[in-house]
């Protein structure tokens, strides 16, 4: 172990990872160091890139799709930490109510777009039309279809008005997706997660993978998706962090903190 490294678990931060640990493990402790330093410095990058929108009266939605359990909540958890509560806001809809499902299907979604100067952060969206509902049964072919067949145009109205339109989609693989329902099921402060949809989601895989692919293929015209491996948490929520930073033309930008760096890369220097 260098001598830079030795002085980082010297630090509060180090000495803090280690009394975490039942085990002693100096190696977890400080890769768990540098990803919280290299967190650090893209929140404050963050806190940059809000004052912008807020000063200018910008307007930004940033749509975090994925399979269940993907980390989806978790990576929006770490991005908006240390942004002011008002000028951001986190959608999560619940399933619609009689009067949205009377609705034309974007209604609820265009309630909920950015005023000036906001960020919005969708978990999950629109597309549960593309995927989630189809799978399960939630909504009839015709209703799908016309979902897709609107879905370009009316992304180009959000971004024809002026919206920074940012699409994430955080994969993971099946044998991760089963550890991850595994572990929520036995923690008694998250099993209230798992839902139904949760319990069909692995015997439904193949179909999710079907409208996943079609999906890809068919909604790329005007806002391309970003696809985030998702199956290291830590890796997913840097480089989710680092296209944001990259894809939106705040000033002034510190083109060194964002750029990309491979969690090897940090854990190595």
């Amino acid at each position: 172990m260098t001598d830079k490294n030795i002085a980082i678990l010297n630090s509060k931060k180090g000495l803090g990872a280690l009394l975490r640990q039942e085990r002693l493990d100096p190696k977890k402790a400080l890769r768990n160091v540098k990803y919280e330093k290299r967190l650090e410095k893209l929140q404050e990058e963050m806190l940059i890139l809000q004052q912008w929108v807020a000063a200018n009266n910008k307007k930004v939605v940033i749509l975090f799709e994925g399979r269940d359990a993907a980390g989806k909540g978790g990576a929006i958890r770490r991005i908006i930490q240390h942004l002011p509560p008002r000028a951001i806001r986190v959608v999560a809809l619940p399933k619609p109510n009689e009067t949205e499902l009377g609705q034309w299907y974007f209604q609820r979604y265009i309630n909920k777009l950015p005023n000036n100067g906001e960020i919005v952060f969708f978990d999950r969206s629109w597309y549960n039309r593309a995927v989630v509902e189809p799978v399960n049964g939630f909504c009839k072919q015709k209703d799908y279809e016309i979902f897709m067949g609107q879905v370009n145009e009316f992304e180009k109205m959000i971004q024809d008005s002026g919206i920074y339109l940012l699409k994430l989609y955080f994969s993971i693989t099946k044998k991760e997706q089963e550890r991850r329902f595994k572990d929520i099921i036995e923690s008694p402060i998250k099993k209230w997660k798992y839902s139904d949809v949760d319990k069909r989601a692995l015997s439904l895989w193949d179909e999710y993978t079907r409208y996943k692919e079609a999906m890809f293929e068919k909604t790329q015209v005007h806002a391309p998706w970003k696809i985030i491996k998702a199956n290291r948490k830590t890796s997913a929520r840097i480089n989710a962090f680092e296209y944001i930073l990259k894809q939106i033309p705040y000033e002034v930008k510190d083109l060194e903190i964002i750029r990309h760096k491979p969690m090897r890369t940090i854990f190595n220097e």
